[in-house]
């Protein structure tokens, strides 16, 4: 994200850019972690939505979802709406519980994701 909050673009507010390149030299230090959610970082909640109406996406891939396309109606939903959040969330986590992974002869663990062992 580092490239985000240097790049003086009109998709990111400056005071939170300002903010995170407190934290986040434009060089060096690599390690330095950031929680995506400035406000309720040890909180599962819409403000991760609510950020992105304020162009406070940390990640260019997150703030996209709010640019003019597909998924404005669903952002908005989800910024307005922290039931529909919390309701739609524990849906997709039920679906992704039914996932059935591959095991044993059928399936495989790759010790490269991007690459079949």
């Amino acid at each position: 994200f580092r490239d985000r909050i240097y790049s003086n673009g009109t998709d990111i507010d400056a005071g939170f850019a300002s903010t995170r390149r407190r934290q986040c030299p434009q060089e060096d230090q690599n390690g330095n972690l950031a929680p995506l959610d400035l406000v309720t970082p040890n909180q599962l909640d819409n403000n991760y939505f609510k950020n992105l109406r304020q162009r406070k996406g940390l990640l260019q891939s997150d703030q996209v979802l709010l640019s003019g396309g597909s998924t404005d109606d669903i952002v908005l939903e989800y910024s307005n709406s922290p039931r529909a959040f919390a309701s739609d969330f524990a849906a997709a986590m039920i679906k992704m519980g039914d996932i059935s992974p591959l095991t044993g002869q059928n399936g495989i663990i790759r010790t490269v994701c991007g690459a079949i062992n």
